[in-house]
């Protein structure tokens, strides 16, 4: 494996756990509870040990092509709740 291919796997994981831990953080802030930002931190511990695992898979074509997926679900997400807000913000 190229160098290239080492730095571009360790960038999918590290945005991979990202994900996961501004997640739960935006989620324990939102509803401002204690317990819930504990329960969110432990989320994204474990996502951070599975990312490790799922790197070396990220080079199977077909983890790849479900990934690719897992953008598009999460773009479209994105756009939801900034739609949702900005129509909010409007009325």
């Amino acid at each position: 494996m190229s160098k290239e291919e080492k730095t571009n796997k360790k960038q999918a994981t590290d945005n991979f756990v990202e994900i996961f831990r501004a997640f739960g953080q935006a989620i324990g802030e939102v509803f401002d509870d204690p317990e819930l930002k504990k329960k969110a931190k432990e989320f994204a511990d474990s996502a951070t040990n599975s990312a490790k695992t799922l790197a070396k898979r990220f080079k199977d074509e077909e983890v790849k092509s479900k990934f690719r997926d897992v953008g598009k679900a999460a773009e479209e997400f994105g756009k939801s709740v900034a739609e949702h807000f900005k129509k909010e913000k409007i009325t």
